[in-house]
């Protein structure tokens, strides 16, 4: 679910932070350092995080869901 107005330079932004080993980690086991980090601390200062909630609608520790 992408908003029209998100720019070609957010999408790129936002498959940096799918690719981020923190970001991964704390989408998939949702505890733990990582997770807290990415949550408390990531996605106020990173600006991939940041990207990634505009391009995708969620935080980016928030589990991504499969589409079918």
């Amino acid at each position: 679910m992408e908003n029209a107005n998100v720019s070609d330079k957010d999408r790129e932004m936002a498959q940096v932070c799918l690719a981020c080993p923190m970001c991964k980690n704390a989408r998939k086991d949702q505890q733990g350092l990582m997770y807290a980090c990415v949550k408390n601390f990531a996605e106020s200062v990173c600006p991939f995080c940041q990207a990634f909630e505009r391009v995708y609608g969620h935080k980016a520790h928030e589990p991504v869901e499969a589409q079918s």
